[in-house]
């Protein structure tokens, strides 16, 4: 009977060229691989190295069995995997996500998936700040934005996201509407800190248009914060008009708190991923994490008005 241990270490020395070096990798004395590969030859009735004091080679058998048991040892590990996933999930879990969303968006969903799951601990942290899913203490971080660095990965949660100008009925009663984006000199834009720079600077394309093009409007306005929910609030205040993702103005524009201006004029996609360094911390709970998320997601994404839905 082929034992999954010794399979793994026929895999790992093959790999590595070494018996020593195998059982080191698996924290076994020197003379275990050599032990577990011999079991494996015996039960397949096949020698699988050519060994001498110098080398350690695959023999023609050993070469085209090597296949068979990376497709073996994948298998088993997919099998783990989708048992685990319905078993109970438990440890910490750590989540960045920056203000705005953590607070208003996504706090409801993370706080019920910790619910639902009793024997987990979730340690929130929420930031304006770009998380370093590598250096800083998180397992994972929902973060907007196309990601074109390939060193991450990154799952879609809201794809279709994009920003949106929006101001207060109070504020619209007392300075009017802007008739275009160009018209945005003319009002108290709130701008907001990002990266250590005041982005002042909106970017438009027209809807529905075959030649279309990006535009940048300079925008200006007496009130900045390094907080985009400071940002949100102010703009529910009263205080002028914001620039920003639907999904945190989303629930201000249905409650009528803020009104959508410009609808004709797309907004900045910001899809929102959820980013995490490696495909091995793919544990059940960010699996389980990710299908809530994406869920909830879709369902605020297909409130998003149809008029801002056309893609230049």
């Amino acid at each position: 009977m082929v034992r999954f241990e010794d399979l793994n270490l026929f895999v790992r020395s093959a790999a590595l060229g070494s018996f020593s070096a195998a059982a080191r990798e698996a924290g076994l004395l020197p003379g275990q691989a050599s032990a577990a590969v011999k079991r494996l030859e015996a039960a397949l009735g096949i020698c699988l190295f050519a060994r001498s004091t110098r080398s350690l080679r695959l023999t023609a058998e050993g070469g085209q069995y090597l296949p068979y048991a990376l497709g073996a040892l994948e298998g088993l590990r997919e099998g783990q995997e989708l048992v685990r996933r319905d078993a109970e999930v438990r440890g910490v879990l750590q989540v960045a996500v920056s203000s705005d969303l953590g607070r208003n968006v996504m706090l409801p969903v993370l706080t019920a998936f910790r619910r639902t799951h009793p024997a987990l601990t979730l340690r929130l942290f929420l930031s304006d700040q770009i998380t370093d899913v590598f250096r800083d203490p998180v397992d994972v971080a929902l973060r907007y934005g196309r990601m074109e660095d390939a060193s991450f990965v990154a799952l879609p949660l809201a794809p279709g996201n994009r920003r949106m100008l929006v101001a207060a009925p109070d504020y619209l009663a007392r300075r009017g509407r802007p008739s275009t984006p160009q018209a945005l000199a003319e009002h108290d834009c709130l701008c907001y800190v990002r990266r250590g720079s005041v982005y002042d600077e909106w970017a438009f394309t027209e809807a529905g248009g075959e030649l279309a093009r990006r535009r940048l409007v300079r925008v200006r306005g007496p009130l900045l914060s390094d907080d985009a929910d400071v940002v949100r609030r102010w703009a529910v205040a009263g205080e002028g008009i914001a620039y920003k993702s639907w999904l945190d103005v989303r629930e201000d524009v249905l409650a009528g708190r803020l009104e959508l201006l410009l609808p004709q004029h797309l907004g900045e996609p910001v899809p929102l991923h959820l980013v995490c360094p490696h495909r091995r911390q793919f544990s059940p709970a960010v699996r389980l994490l990710h299908a809530a998320l994406q869920a909830h997601c879709e369902g605020l994404m297909a409130q998003l008005p149809q008029a801002t839905l056309t893609s230049p």
